[in-house]
């Protein structure tokens, strides 16, 4: 007979709470445990699963007491009892003990491999963020500053250049802000400005991306930056144009999720940037700041609003959470340097609240224009303008379908443009600008307007067309998505090729690199799919002309404020939305929440009570 605990099991499996792996979990903790509690199974699943929902714990007190099924006498325990029957399990442990479970006295049950990344990753980020390094004599920093970051007429905080400052008194620095506000134009200077106080030894520098493309655009952005600067041959000659993925930079491991690169064989480097930061779980940033010597400076950037990464954590949205401007020591300290105070009323001294920096102003939307205007509404929450701006917009950057229009001919048309290059024998770089002036967006994979269907039709339209051939498995033009790493091939989830004929007429996918191209045989590709249509989490670090973003039939948790946002912002000069039923709305008032204990190690260290202040 099937116990009461395996029947809450499987109920919670059968409404999605759980999957096997969960269930297999709880199952291991119990035989490993000398104490046997269906408590611990219950909390043991649901902690496994929120890690493969994006979570790095479990927070009971969500969960506590909470019906299981429809039996409305089967409940999980209630959180005061759960937590006293957890804490008398002898696999679980209080922090900073090692068991297989972790749970603070915040009501956070970690899996301890996360629990140590978190803690470790607070401990080094905490570090670097306190105290300041020393001017070397005779610096110059005023009359640098002035040359590399001139004030701008009508702006009275020049923010791009309190980032310069902080770089050179911090060995940690963030950098936040959207689409356009300059961060990579800041972090080129910023280089500059650190060389020509580093003295006679240059700094070793390296620049990376989460991603294959995050880094190719990160590399041609810092190159078209340098070109645009006067600068000392000895200076120019210093700052990096190749950039690569963590990945890379690290050694990866086939088979392995540990690097060559750690705390025991550092980088040799004395300053990092990592671009798009958003994009980076909670494990690969322990690992990358684990690997990075102590005296080394770490620039991250990124936009906070953006979506998390996909795998469990929400690293720069923690960082940033509380951030509301310099310390009082901090803004006098730069007013001295500077004779600007950057705040007006300072913030409280915590750990990093010197290292944040929001650059605001935009020099690629217009504040009045319509996807800067959309993209602050949807940023404010504020649902209702949002929906009647799209819907009144007379804006060319903005569009609404109707709802009885075809989006899949809409698609047709947006990929026309790098088809024809195609056909006129255009070299894959030319092709590969054109496929970016358009792209569709989706929210989910499956379901009438998801990945997969929107794929299917798009392709199907297409061929019925005469536009691309009907050969399978592959045809020429095909846009082709990797979804597994294969660090042998260099290909990571996320990177795009198109398949296009070489010299000899062979079939070869050809992927954009930050100097060119290179091609691959489809038949040695890792896992991949078609990219007509791409999910909105897929489309983080990439940017396109034009973006049409497909909205699903139905309400779905992944529907969020900082999805629409992300999409909104992939646009550089025209969004589409196709919402056949009014679900905008739904998704600004909904936030993405991930619960973890980062921000609390970060910004209240030593009150592990201290809770998220999205979850509160």
């Amino acid at each position: 007979m099937m116990s009461r605990l395996s029947e809450q099991l499987l109920q919670l499996r059968g409404q999605g709470l759980l999957n096997d792996i969960d269930v297999h979990f709880a199952h291991l903790m119990d035989r490993i445990s000398p104490v046997s509690d269906d408590s611990l199974q219950l909390a043991a699943a649901l902690a496994s699963h929120a890690c493969s929902e994006g979570h790095v714990c479990l927070q009971l007190d969500e969960w506590a007491g909470r019906p299981v099924g429809g039996a409305s006498d089967a409940r999980l325990p209630e959180l005061n009892d759960w937590v006293s029957r957890l804490r008398g399990c002898p696999v679980v442990a209080e922090p900073p003990g090692q068991a297989p479970l972790v749970l603070d006295h915040g009501g956070r049950l970690y899996l301890y491999r996360y629990w140590r990344y978190e803690r470790a990753l607070a401990d080094a980020l905490v570090a670097r963020s306190t105290g300041e390094l020393a001017l070397p004599e005779g610096a110059g920093l005023g009359k640098a500053l002035d040359s590399l970051f001139p004030q701008m007429p009508g702006m009275a905080i020049d923010w791009q250049r309190m980032a310069a400052v902080v770089a050179v008194l911090k060995r940690l620095v963030v950098i936040t802000g959207g689409p356009g506000t300059g961060k990579t134009s800041t972090v080129v200077r910023m280089l500059a400005l650190l060389q020509q106080m580093a003295g006679q030894r240059p700094l070793a520098v390296a620049l990376a991306a989460p991603t294959g493309k995050a880094a190719a655009r990160l590399q041609a952005s810092i190159r078209q930056a340098k070109s645009l600067l006067s600068l000392p041959p000895a200076v120019q000659d210093s700052i990096p144009e190749q950039a690569t993925t963590l990945h890379r930079l690290l050694g990866s491991r086939p088979g392995s999720v540990y690097f060559r690169h750690d705390a025991e064989h550092p980088l040799p480097l004395d300053l990092l940037v990592v671009d798009e930061a958003s994009m980076v779980d909670l494990a690969l940033m322990a690992k990358v700041v684990a690997a990075l010597p102590p005296d080394a400076r770490l620039i991250l950037l990124g936009d906070r609003d953006q979506l998390a990464s996909v795998e469990a954590g929400s690293v720069l949205g923690d960082i940033c959470g509380e951030w509301q401007g310099f310390s009082r020591s901090f803004c006098r300290r730069i007013e001295a340097l500077t004779g600007v105070a950057p705040f007006s009323e300072p913030a409280d001294e915590r750990p990093l609240a010197d290292v944040v920096v929001a650059l605001q102003h935009s020099y690629r939307f217009d504040s009045q224009g319509g996807i800067g205007r959309l993209a602050r509404l949807v940023n404010q929450g504020m649902a209702d303008d949002a929906a009647a701006l799209l819907r009144a917009s007379e804006s060319p950057q903005l569009g609404q379908l109707d709802i009885d229009a075809d989006p899949v001919e809409l698609a047709v048309r947006g990929y026309r443009d790098y088809l024809r290059e195609i056909d006129e024998g255009g070299d894959p770089l030319q092709v590969f600008r054109a496929f970016d002036r358009f792209r569709v967006l989706c929210v989910l994979r499956g379901g009438v307007f998801g990945v997969e269907q929107m794929n299917r039709a798009i392709t199907q339209r297409l061929q019925r067309e005469g536009l691309v051939p009907t050969a399978q498995p592959w045809f020429t033009g095909q846009p082709l998505l990797i979804t597994r790493n294969d660090h042998g091939l260099r290909l990571y989830n996320g990177d795009i090729g198109i398949l296009l004929p070489d010299e000899s007429g062979r079939a070869q996918v050809c992927f954009p690199t930050a100097d060119g191209y290179r091609r691959v045989s489809p038949s040695r590709l890792p896992a991949h799919e078609t990219a007509f249509a791409m999910t909105v989490h897929k489309s983080q670090g990439s940017e396109f002309d034009q973006v049409l973003l497909m909205m699903p039939e139905s309400d779905a948790p992944l529907l969020s404020r900082e999805l629409v946002y992300t999409a909104l912002t992939r646009a550089r000069q025209a969004f589409l939305l196709f919402d056949r039923n009014r679900l905008l709305g739904n998704a600004i008032r909904r936030r993405t929440r991930r619960h973890s204990g980062l921000r609390s190690k970060l910004w209240y260290p030593g009150r592990e009570e201290v809770c998220d202040p999205d979850h509160r």
